[in-house]
């Protein structure tokens, strides 16, 4: 922590990146953080995008069911509207967020906010997805969670799709996707 002039501690701002396929973990994470943060007193705010309401509207939760309020958003520029005397940001499901994302990232970093921000980092192509590839560039600290993937067990490398639909965001679960590791998936997409 830095002294300023009137003998305050600044909180240095940092970036971190939680990224990987589907049933990672990645929100799993986010949530963690998020709570060990609020249990040390600290003002925390997450935020999601309005389109994800797979499990729930309001809340962001992880595919167990583990839940923690938050607040939708349309764009990235309404996080820095909506994060004022916030100790620690929490972004999920970053890559459906626009590309503004990284640019709001680094001013709340500046302010000397803590910002952990989850997502895909590829979509169901093998393609990086959104923001995620510049935020993952301009991150502090950048953790890779892997899923195992469901044809032999060996770390995951993609979420890949199930059903036939070639829209780049497909809101779904385990019937809609599922992961695979690299070979897996090469396999996979060889038969389509």
């Amino acid at each position: 922590m830095n002294n300023n002039n009137n003998g305050e501690f600044l909180r240095p701002g940092r970036i971190e990146v939680v990224c990987g396929s589907m049933f990672s973990g990645k929100t799993e994470e986010l949530i963690r953080r998020m709570k060990r943060a609020k249990f040390a007193k600290q003002h925390v705010v997450i935020f999601k995008p309005r389109i994800d309401v797979r499990y729930s509207e309001e809340d962001v939760v992880s595919h167990d069911r583990n839940a923690i309020p938050s607040t939708p958003i349309d764009s990235s520029a309404s996080i820095l509207l909506l994060a004022s005397d916030i100790d620690v940001v929490g972004i999920d499901e970053a890559q459906f967020l626009d590309d503004q994302l990284p640019e709001v990232c680094n001013e709340l970093a500046n302010r000397g906010i803590r910002v952990i921000v989850a997502g895909l980092d590829m979509d169901f192509k093998g393609v990086p997805f959104g923001p995620m590839p510049a935020l993952c560039a301009i991150a502090d600290d950048v953790t890779k969670v892997h899923a195992i993937c469901v044809k032999c067990g060996s770390l995951a490398y993609v979420s890949h799709r199930l059903v036939e639909n070639d829209k780049r965001v497909l809101l779904g679960e385990t019937q809609e996707y599922e992961p695979l590791c690299r070979h897996c998936y090469q396999e996979a997409i060889k038969d389509t």
